[in-house]
């Protein structure tokens, strides 16, 4: 198998199986998003101000982006780019916040995904087949548990940071001190908007966003012999601060820039351009710098004067 930026994570030998598997409902992760979204559809309507409005978009954004986006994602996920320690761990605070998981779930969850899609065959959860409303229930309420799964071994620098071990086992626990806060300063309507419509849209939202990029889209590159193709969703580029560029993703998995043709906006992107003016962030990983794959072919392309297109075209032709 080829080795891309996660791998070493997932040790599978010739028993390792992505096929046979049974989906379960999850209590804890079932009464945890239920929780959220019945109480911002129930509650939100009655307790909807401008401020609440405000805090709910300013809230997503920056846990969605920061946290989410380039700090679970491009930083702890793929070690796409450096930053200091101190930086790392806010984004990757930011991330907890976002509602989804704890760091190393969130990283178990991603490896497990992308090594099954890399076989030659995967089960139908791995590859979001079901139909819409199927899929949101298994993928949301369910976990799913192969018969006979890889090893996964987490990093030692991972393995061994204290703080990632507490942020694991506290995940959602994490939402109470801002809870707190935004009841004492904007009341019920704060509460409400501020972590349970935040919470829910934002992991529904991840969850319809990834149902999609696996099933239907746009698609610049094919990896040759995959059991699951990733596909754009350019509807959501934006609002998915550039994670809905999947097809580049599933090309790319260790660049730090997602949106890599003309007119795929990437605020993730933006934001580490930020850090890196600032001083906070280097060696950004790009798809020039990543390993040739043979099992890569283009199959659309975009934009001919366009330079990240050239250099890719010349890439792939190693």
């Amino acid at each position: 198998m080829e080795l891309v930026p996660g791998s070493q994570r997932i040790v599978a030998d010739a028993s390792s199986d992505p096929v046979r598997g049974t989906v379960r409902w999850a209590p804890a992760k079932s009464l945890w998003i239920g929780g959220m979204t019945a109480a911002a559809l129930l509650l939100g309507p009655f307790y909807l101000t401008w401020g609440a409005v405000a805090l709910f978009l300013a809230s997503c954004a920056v846990t969605l982006c920061a946290g989410h986006s380039v700090g679970m994602h491009r930083r702890l996920i793929h070690n796409s780019f450096a930053c200091p320690l101190w930086l790392e761990y806010a984004c990757v605070y930011l991330g907890v916040l976002v509602g989804m998981a704890g760091p190393i779930g969130m990283i178990r969850i991603h490896d497990m995904r992308d090594w099954a899609q890399r076989q030659p065959a995967c089960h139908p959860y791995f590859g979001h087949r079901e139909s819409l409303l199927r899929d949101g229930w298994q993928q949301l309420h369910c976990s799913l548990h192969l018969t006979a799964p890889p090893l996964f071994r987490l990093d030692p620098r991972i393995a061994g940071d204290r703080l990632y071990a507490w942020l694991e086992r506290t995940w959602m626990a994490q939402q109470l001190p801002w809870a707190l806060l935004f009841l004492a300063l904007g009341g019920l309507p704060w509460l409400i908007w501020g972590i349970c419509a935040r919470v829910a849209v934002c992991v529904t939202g991840h969850w319809l966003v990834g149902h999609y990029a696996h099933r239907d889209g746009a698609q610049t590159w094919i990896v040759e012999g995959a059991a699951v193709q990733g596909h754009d969703v350019a509807l959501a580029g934006l609002i998915s601060m550039g994670e809905s560029w999947h097809n580049n993703h599933h090309a790319f998995p260790g660049s730090a820039r997602l949106g890599l043709e003309p007119g795929q906006a990437d605020l993730g992107w933006l934001l580490l351009l930020a850090f890196e003016r600032l001083g906070l962030a280097s060696s950004f990983v790009l798809p020039e710098h990543l390993p040739h794959r043979p099992a890569l072919r283009r199959v659309r392309a975009h934009g001919a004067g366009c330079r990240i297109a050239g250099r890719l075209v010349a890439w792939s032709g190693r």
